[in-house]
């Protein structure tokens, strides 16, 4: 009885420790870009797939109440590409016990987008875009500390004889790029 209960003391207190340090991975986040490569002098779109555990939510990056945290998409621009516009999706309005007011929230598979100007001078090679999707995940009793996913694109620039493939359309067309 002694080692069941002291299992169980164990395992709250690893669960207690998991969550103070952060170790709680309620998004996961990748990127994609919509095609291949890129050519110089030219704009590339990026997306941001990014998936919100079962149980979480993470805050619209236009949230509803000035104190909540945006979720928010931050990218380091460099000589060869540069970050032109970020495309947030719009959060679907949700009721919490906690509040009076519906909050517009992101949940379960959440697609940002952003269009990459390439350098008129870019010379061929792969560069990489280093950033962070920064959010705060919530559950209908509390908030995790503020947190972030690392992120990191790789644009292939290929000289402007060699054709580009489409990829993940699927993906890009959900983005309201426009």
């Amino acid at each position: 009885m002694k080692t069941i209960l002291f299992g169980s003391w164990v395992a709250v207190i690893s669960v207690g420790l998991a969550r103070a340090q952060g170790k709680i991975a309620a998004v996961e986040a990748h990127t994609l870009t919509a095609t291949d490569a890129a050519h110089a002098d030219s704009t590339l779109k990026m997306a941001v797939l990014a998936e919100v555990a079962s149980g979480y939510h993470i805050e619209d990056h236009k949230p509803t109440l000035d104190y909540l945290i945006p979720t928010d998409l931050k990218l380091e621009s460099n000589a060869q590409i540069t970050v032109k516009n970020v495309v947030y999706p719009k959060g679907t309005l949700r009721k919490f016990t906690f509040s009076d007011t519906p909050l517009s929230v992101y949940e379960g598979e959440v697609v940002v987008g952003a269009l990459l100007q390439v350098a008129k001078a870019a010379p061929v090679g792969a560069y990489a875009l280093k950033g962070k999707l920064a959010y705060q995940a919530c559950n209908e009793h509390a908030c995790l500390p503020p947190s972030s996913v690392p992120l990191e694109v790789t644009v292939k620039v290929v000289p402007r004889n060699v054709p580009l493939k489409q990829v993940d359309s699927d993906v890009f067309r959900r983005i309201p790029f426009d």
